[in-house]
């Protein structure tokens, strides 16, 4: 007798027997709801009508005869002009306009039974595309790469979004199909394959997920019911009813979601995607409610949340005890956009409130978020919200991501943009850093393929007013918004957009010193108990001069301190050198531990910063020093 089983989740199509499925979707404005059953052929006469029940709660649900692989959408009110694909579909062999596939999710044959999952204490995140990972774009080709990455020292890979969005590319933040693992990259199986392979190599992999508005084509959840309210608006339009009437299905949806990559794709966690425009005044806000969801369809297993939230409400990192939510860390905006200004003097747009000081990086160190609630000139209102008392972890800094990098007028990697010197100094105070860094796919070897904003969403007008958009958007950058620049800006739609921002590997041979500098960085940030781990208050800070200063990391023992002397700008004697951060530990003195300026990465070699006269720090160079007992006797003073 042909065993069966119940459902998992409350909404999509679910096998519940080698040759039955169950349909389950919410749907108040239907009077009826049939499962149109489709030829694999797209056959019109070989389609077969299966009426769903209606239960009290607007859902209707049936079981019908089919099994994995039937081709299938929903028709409401028995009208064959409106019969379209679920929107909790597990598979869309053909886009969102295409019909649902029903998925059998255990046929896979995991191999991670004892992968316990990470926290994001010691990790060194690395965030990547599928499509422009590989020349081949897909979890397959990806996988193939993940021993690479596993002997730089990444520690978990943070996934740009796969719910299926129309067109031949795109970044994935318009996704309309949040179930189903986007057709371009491979079948569901693939998306399996990739993390299994992750696992067993000791990578996590966590999704970044969006929950704060659907994609502008191919979302069919309007025809079933209304999942949006016009009380609260986002840069994207109408917001998604969290908290109104009839939200109680809506936020079933999504917690769903968050519950069903974590169960059946063993993703090790989310990154929210710009939270500020999730709105929700419930009592459990939505995304610390997925979240908690989450954890709990782990088990036993550890997952990492962290959010992008362009206000910088720290609330989302703090105990839902103390008023947050519960999440592990937010990507830190402050740390990059003055990294930026370090680097090239520009602040125009949104780096317009930060000048690339000493001071900034310092209170970076010690405080997280630099603006916590002053005045924001650039936004004419305040900034951010106390983060005092938070791990210094929870603080994802970077100097690439998706975003910065596509919002430079071509797309060019931060390294083209400075000084080589300089790109080494702050790869090391990223890496050394007391923060949780992340790196930007091909970073580690200094990638010399743009990464652009590229969308094939929709017809041509939808396109078009995509690409108006994105220049609008840029045009915010002074340096961007003439007519010459937009004229030569990268078009959204063009495919060449695309291709041009897929990886070169063969870089990973030609750029030796750059590939080096960063593996080293993270073998050190691994293997020293002092850069690893990140001690609450146990890092202070000091300006040494118009571009430098110093990192003082404390320890219980005296030999496990170390410093991190940086210096953006020219050559600087400190003589005398005033500052008690830069004397070390009673009978020790300190020792190079590592420099910007090695010979191995360009520079041009080791040099000692400290002598019996004080301190020397050398051009645009970082230095990290440790203490070393030593048994010479201090000097006598001379008597004057």
């Amino acid at each position: 007798m042909e065993r069966t089983t119940s459902r998992r989740y409350p909404i999509g199509a679910e096998l519940i027997s080698s040759n039955k499925t169950n349909f389950r979707v919410w749907a108040p404005k239907a009077n009826s709801l049939d499962v149109v059953v489709e030829d694999a052929h797209g056959n019109d006469s070989k389609r077969s009508f299966h009426a769903l029940n209606r239960e009290a709660d607007d859902y209707f649900s049936g079981t019908v005869d089919v099994g994995a692989g039937a081709r299938y959408r929903f028709r409401i009110n028995n009208d064959d002009a409106h019969c379209y694909p679920d929107s909790a579909s597990r598979y869309q062999p053909d886009g969102p306009h295409g019909p649902s596939c029903v998925i059998d999710p255990t046929a896979f044959q995991w191999t991670d039974q004892n992968w316990r999952g990470l926290k994001l204490t010691g990790q060194i995140i690395y965030e990547f595309h599928v499509g422009t990972f590989t020349g081949e774009g897909t979890w397959r080709g990806a996988a193939e790469k993940l021993p690479l990455l596993k002997e730089d020292g990444i520690t978990l890979l943070e996934m740009m979004p796969v719910a299926d969005f129309p067109g031949r590319f795109g970044w994935g933040y318009d996704g309309v199909d949040l179930f189903a693992p986007c057709r371009l990259y491979g079948e569901p199986d693939d998306l399996r394959f990739f993390i299994d392979r992750a696992h067993s190599l000791g990578l996590g992999v966590i999704l970044d997920v969006v929950y704060n508005h659907f994609g502008p084509d191919g979302n069919y959840l309007g025809a079933f019911s209304d999942y949006y309210t016009s009380k609260e608006k986002n840069e994207w339009g109408e917001g998604i009813n969290f908290d109104g009437e009839n939200s109680g299905p809506v936020r079933e949806f999504f917690i769903t979601n968050g519950r069903y990559w974590i169960e059946e794709y063993h993703f090790d966690g989310f990154r929210f995607d710009a939270a500020q425009g999730i709105r929700d005044k419930s009592d459990e806000y939505i995304v610390g409610a997925i979240g908690r969801a989450a954890r709990a369809a782990a088990g036993e297993r550890a997952i990492v949340l962290v959010a992008e939230n362009e206000r910088q409400e720290t609330k989302m990192i703090r105990a839902r005890a103390e008023g947050g939510d519960d999440l592990d860390g937010m990507w830190n905006d402050d740390w990059h956009h003055t990294a930026m200004v370090a680097l090239t003097g520009v602040r125009e747009a949104y780096y317009t409130d930060y000048c690339g000081t000493p001071q900034e990086f310092v209170s970076a160190a010690k405080y997280g978020f630099l603006f916590q609630g002053q005045p924001y000139v650039w936004q004419e209102a305040e900034r951010g919200y106390p983060s005092f008392g938070v791990r210094p972890d929870a603080f994802v800094s970077f100097i690439e991501n998706h975003d910065q990098v596509a919002n430079t007028a071509f797309g060019e990697r931060v390294r083209f943009l400075t000084s080589p010197a300089r790109y080494r100094a702050i790869i090391g105070l990223l890496l050394l850093g007391p923060w949780t860094p992340l790196l930007f796919q091909g970073q580690e070897f200094g990638a010399t393929a743009a990464f652009r904003y590229f969308s094939d969403v929709g017809d041509d007008q939808l396109k078009e007013a995509v690409r108006k958009g994105r220049f609008k958007f840029l045009s915010q950058f002074p340096s961007v918004a003439s007519p010459e620049v937009q004229e030569r800006l990268p078009v959204p739609h063009h495919r060449s957009t695309f291709e041009g921002s897929k990886l070169d590997w063969d870089d990973r041979a030609r750029n030796p010193q750059l590939w080096h500098l960063h593996r080293d960085l993270i073998q050190l940030r691994h293997n020293d108990v002092r850069f690893r781990e990140l001690k609450p208050h146990g890092v202070d800070g000091a300006v040494l001069g118009a571009d430098s200063f110093v990192l003082r990391y404390f320890a219980d023992a005296p030999h496990e301190e170390r410093l991190l002397v940086v210096n953006f700008g020219g050559l600087q004697t400190l003589n005398p050198a005033p500052e008690p951060l830069l004397a070390p530990p009673d009978r020790h003195e300190w020792q190079t531990l590592w420099t910007s300026e090695a010979a191995k990465y360009g520079g041009l070699g080791e040099r000692a910063i400290v002598h019996e006269q004080g301190w020397t720090l050398f051009a645009e160079e970082t230095v990290a020093l440790r203490a070393v007992a030593t048994n010479k006797p201090r000097k006598t003073p001379k008597q004057r």
